[in-house]
């Protein structure tokens, strides 16, 4: 598939260009820093410098021809509580503009729900107080997600709980809901997971939870 990467200097956006490539998917990094990638190049490899994603014509000539998109944008820091769902928007314009109707962001799992079965240490505590002092991002990335949703794309959002910079392992995914008991996953495995769920047509339209 011809793959179109937002957010491609980022900790998830690194692992979809890397892990796209190795399965022999032809990618279209779209960056807004250039010396902040730090993947080699490669053949099948597209680096695009788009400076400011709110130039959507410029990100539509960029991704055009692409079959899907996916995003890894999202904040770095705590105070980026803008960091989603401004950029997704621009994002969303372009791919409607360049006539892709396939993508999938990352998102968190504290917007989605508690799972109903989780232990009560995670529905009483991890899921209120991680809300609670981190409302402003959890609150962005849920407009983020309103956006997608309206966006008339088919489009997936994935929900990983806090993440890790460890090797692909067992990990669980979970349609429509959180994975119960999912405390961690690593940047690779939701990356793999939305490489994954961009052929499922199960997660059209869905969130979908990721944990180990």
């Amino acid at each position: 598939m011809k793959l179109a990467v937002f957010g491609a200097t980022g900790g998830v956006g690194t692992q979809l260009v890397k892990l796209a490539l190795e399965q022999g998917h032809t990618v279209t990094a779209v960056v807004r820093n250039p010396a902040k990638f730090t993947l080699p190049n490669h053949e099948a490899l597209h680096l695009v410098t788009v400076p400011d994603l709110a130039d959507t014509g410029r990100v539509q000539a960029a991704v055009s021809g692409s079959d899907a998109a996916l995003s890894g944008v999202g904040p770095s820091t705590s105070k980026d509580v803008t960091a989603a769902s401004v950029p997704t928007r621009h994002i969303l314009t372009a791919l409607k503009g360049a006539g892709i109707e396939r993508f999938v962001a990352v998102s968190a799992a504290p917007v989605g729900p508690v799972p109903e079965d989780d232990s009560f240490l995670n529905k009483r505590v991890v899921y209120t107080m991680t809300r609670r002092f981190f409302a402003g991002i959890y609150g962005d990335l849920a407009v983020m997600e309103e956006d997608i949703a309206a966006s008339g794309l088919r489009w997936t959002v994935v929900r990983p709980p806090k993440l890790t910079d460890k090797a692909i392992r067992d990990y669980r995914t979970v349609i429509g809901g959180n994975v119960p008991g999912g405390m961690f996953a690593s940047r690779a495995e939701v990356a793999d997971a939305m490489l994954k769920l961009l052929t499922d047509d199960r997660a059209v339209n869905q969130a979908v939870g990721v944990a180990r």
